[in-house]
């Protein structure tokens, strides 16, 4: 298959005759990878199950693992939906158009290939202005994963895409690169108490604020089972990964500090849903998405950083230390032994390390930059053909606990607490 590559000049002034084309590919069943504001997606009908069979096989993702169904604007929902509940009407009103899917009982119209065999649906309106303007012209909702191959990093760039699915799919559109860099927050709204299935740039802070109650699906603190059917992409099997063996290191407790204790850990999964409620929430500057949307990215003060820790990058000077020592020593281990070597360090602490192939992920005190850099530095290691990477960690607030989660399931939860 002949791959066509289409260039968006300007993203702020669409022509509905640059994305004509694209949306009668959608429309008859063909795909076409498109830019959002979170990472390129890889689009096919959502209401033809052939189109979906053809996402998987693309992909090369497993049939079980749900698609995002995007929408160009609310009223498309109710068609794929059995009802809304009203903390799906809150949450609509709050962050959409933007970074933040919502599951639903789906309806009859919606095939089951696309929902990997369940009886919800995932659905999302982007803020982006080719996607938008695509779905709307196209006239049907467009399921789109990432479009990467599966496992793989998430792309952030057309040329990213045109690695993984050309000669795959009929068209590529070249919008740039994307802005935040990672998926979208996955909430289930079809329980009685919201679930928040993936983290995103939709941080937990911001949906106890608007909902008063929020759960955490213990899927996002570990690995799940192999017998567990996944209610959301990104739940059960390996993803973001590179080609090299990946290994985080993570400062430990203080107890663990004072004991001089390392650990090498797989999953920290919790036995039940942890509940976050507005009470609970800290006060703290909020940065805007290009919609207006709150992404809670910048904020300094968030439950889970350390007290007497620094407010920009939630670390005591002793735990960055031992961090960052720990990750030199590994990895001049792999350099003796013959191995090439990368390493993931942030701004700061980029002059600490003089071994391996360095690179700096983004500010420490910059959330935001973390996640815009992470999946693009990934890939650039396996460009650079890298054996053994490993990556400095991040606090678990705001958006960090969405950086975690993709860098832990990246490294299959191999994690070096020190």
């Amino acid at each position: 298959m002949e791959t066509k590559r289409i260039i968006i000049e300007d993203r702020n002034h669409i022509k509905d005759e640059e994305l004509k084309e694209a949306a009668s590919i959608l429309r008859s069943g063909g795909l076409v990878a498109f830019p959002t504001e979170t990472v390129y997606g890889l689009g096919g009908n959502a209401l033809d199950e052939d189109a979906a069979r053809k996402i998987y096989a693309a992909k090369g993702r497993p049939s079980d693992n749900p698609l995002i169904a995007h929408v160009s604007c609310v009223e498309e929902v109710a068609p794929l939906v059995k009802e809304i509940p009203e903390a799906g009407r809150k949450l609509m009103e709050a962050f959409w158009p933007g970074p933040l899917t919502m599951i639903f009982p789906k309806s009859e119209k919606v095939p089951y290939g696309t929902t990997g065999g369940l009886d919800t649906v995932a659905i999302r309106m982007p803020d982006d202005p080719v996607a938008n303007r695509l779905i709307a012209l196209a006239g049907v909702p467009v399921a789109a994963p990432s479009a990467n191959t599966s496992g793989r990093p998430s792309p952030t760039t057309a040329d990213h895409v045109w690695q993984d699915m050309n000669g795959r799919i009929e068209m590529i559109i070249d919008g740039g690169p994307v802005g935040i860099g990672v998926e979208s927050t996955i909430v289930d709204v079809s329980s009685a108490v919201p679930s928040v299935l993936r983290p995103g740039a939709i941080t937990m802070e911001m949906l106890a604020e608007v909902l008063g109650e929020i759960s955490v699906d213990p899927a996002i603190l570990g690995p799940l089972s192999a017998d567990v059917r996944p209610k959301a992409p990104g739940m059960k099997y390996k993803h973001y990964a590179p080609k090299a063996d990946l290994t985080l290191v993570e400062p430990g407790t203080g107890t663990e500090r004072e004991s001089g204790a390392e650990q090498v850990t797989g999953a920290e999964q919790k036995t039940g849903a942890e509940q976050v409620t507005g009470a609970e929430q800290k006060n703290g500057a909020e940065q805007k998405t290009g919609a207006g949307q709150k992404t809670g990215a910048e904020q300094k003060t968030g439950a889970d950083r350390n007290t007497g820790a620094d407010p920009e990058t939630g670390l005591d000077e002793t735990q960055l230390q031992a961090m960052i020592c720990k990750v030199r020593e590994l990895s001049r281990e792999k350099i003796e032994a013959g191995y090439k070597v990368g390493v993931i360090c942030t701004d700061e602490s980029r002059g600490c390390y003089t071994d391996g192939e360095v690179r700096s992920i983004g500010a420490r005190k910059s959330q935001a930059s973390v996640a815009h850099n992470l999946y693009a530095l990934l890939r650039e290691f396996d460009d650079l053909g890298v054996d053994y990477i490993f990556s400095e960690s991040f606090p678990k607030d705001h958006l960090g606990q969405a950086i975690m989660n993709r860098l832990s399931k990246a490294a299959g939860y191999k994690i070096v607490k020190v």
